[in-house]
């Protein structure tokens, strides 16, 4: 990711990626469609914005997962998010 690259995204925007680099259920692929930022990128920018203890944590949390990479997932997953994380809270 270059410098130019880097400008354009708000504090929002790299929020969000960093959020949706931390899901487990949110493939590269989906960072990559919404922010156009490649896996590599994703990992470039992690590094520049985390502690160096949190990016160690987070890499070894993604290197390989499944559900990070959307070529090693399962057919039978066609969401990113889990089933629980819209349900409303009752009173």
């Amino acid at each position: 990711m270059d410098r130019h690259q880097t400008l354009l995204l708000t504090e929002g925007d790299i929020s969000r990626i960093i959020e949706m680099a931390w899901e487990d259920r949110t493939p590269f692929e989906a960072i990559e469609h919404q922010f156009g930022l490649s896996q590599a990128e994703v990992i470039v920018l992690m590094r520049s914005q985390l502690k160096s203890r949190v990016f160690i944590s987070w890499r070894k949390r993604t290197r390989g997962q499944q559900t990070k990479h959307s070529a090693l997932r399962s057919p039978k997953v066609n969401r990113h998010c889990s089933s629980f994380q819209h349900k409303q809270v009752r009173p």
